[in-house]
């Protein structure tokens, strides 16, 4: 089965550079939405800020999972 993946996983490494940095784009439209969203909500309703910002970290860091996984496999792509 290792060696399966490994066939599959055998393509240029600049063109999983290419792969990478539009799968980061969707991750970084993600966070600036969120933030915009905290932004607007506070502004709307200051006192709720604590709320919004907890609600917006851990937003972030599901969003910025995405573009781990993006760069793992991006590594595993191009064989590095």
């Amino acid at each position: 089965m290792s060696n399966l993946f490994l066939a599959q996983t055998d393509i240029n490494p600049g063109l999983a550079l290419i792969g990478y940095g539009l799968g980061a784009i969707g991750p970084g439209i993600g966070v600036g939405l969120i933030f915009a969203a905290v932004i607007n909500g506070t502004a709307r309703q200051p006192e709720a800020q604590g709320k919004l910002m907890n609600i917006a970290w851990q937003t972030f860091v599901l969003v910025e999972v995405l573009a781990l996984i993006g760069m793992v496999l991006y590594f595993l792509a191009s064989g590095g």
